[in-house]
């Protein structure tokens, strides 16, 4: 499975199997983490029981079983741009599980935060985990019901962006793929511009998790346009060059 399938094939995941995670697959992800840590100066962790951390029903859309490993997003706290870096690599994280065939969630609300998790230095927070474990090859039935319950209707594709002049094939693309990365409560704010070639995309921040939403989109487009982001919001967009 390549990135591109794995964005296709993503699903948010609550129900995890007791089968630990295979010694190949946590080195991947342990080996990647050391990198996003060191290229955005965050400290995502991989915690191999964070269980404690979704005992009981939780406030929040979901409810989770079998949770035994997670990834606990954390870094600085005068970091101004911690929120959409940790968005952006755990999306890039996500991503790679995916095509290890692990399942995963994104988890804001509903972790209990009174719990200790991961190691946190002084300048440090925790700002969101997730879950990440075997799963089932297709959605449970509680999960399924689940998922309907918390998505609403996923926009068109039009509805992401604006644009002065005609857009070229692969900002539609890109724009796909984001229309297929997971937001906060779907409500699928992030915003792009196109204007004669400059790209930004943005979001209305209002709501305590939308600049991770942020780094999520940006993420999944820049995977499939090609180019990457610059921390803030709005941020510009570069196309690599060929």
């Amino acid at each position: 499975m390549d990135i591109l399938e794995a964005i296709e094939k993503r699903k948010s995941r609550r129900s995890y199997l007791s089968t630990p995670i295979a010694k190949d697959k946590i080195e991947k992800i342990e080996s990647l983490i050391s990198k996003y840590n060191e290229e955005g100066s965050i400290s995502i962790q991989l915690i191999e029981d964070g269980s404690q951390a979704f005992n009981g029903l939780r406030k929040s859309y979901g409810m989770f079983s079998g949770v035994k490993s997670i990834l606990a997003l954390i870094g600085k706290v005068d970091d101004p741009h911690l929120s959409e870096k940790l968005g952006y690599y755990g999306e890039l994280l996500v991503l790679e599980a995916t095509k290890l065939d692990l399942g995963t969630c994104w988890v804001g609300g509903s972790f209990d935060k009174k719990t200790p998790i991961g190691k946190l230095r002084n300048d440090e927070i925790l700002v969101c985990v997730i879950p990440i474990g075997n799963v089932e090859e297709t959605q449970t039935i509680k999960e399924k019901l689940i998922y309907k319950a918390a998505h609403g209707k996923t926009k068109a594709v039009e509805e992401f962006y604006t644009a002065v002049g005609e857009v070229p094939k692969w900002f539609s693309e890109g724009i796909k793929a984001v229309q297929k990365a997971p937001s906060a409560k779907n409500t699928q704010k992030v915003r792009f511009n196109y204007n004669e070639g400059n790209i930004t995309a943005g979001i209305e921040n209002t709501y305590v998790f939308d600049l991770i939403d942020l780094g999520i989109a940006k993420a999944h487009f820049a995977i499939v346009a090609d180019g990457y982001f610059e921390f803030g919001n709005p941020g510009k967009f570069y196309k690599n060059e060929k």
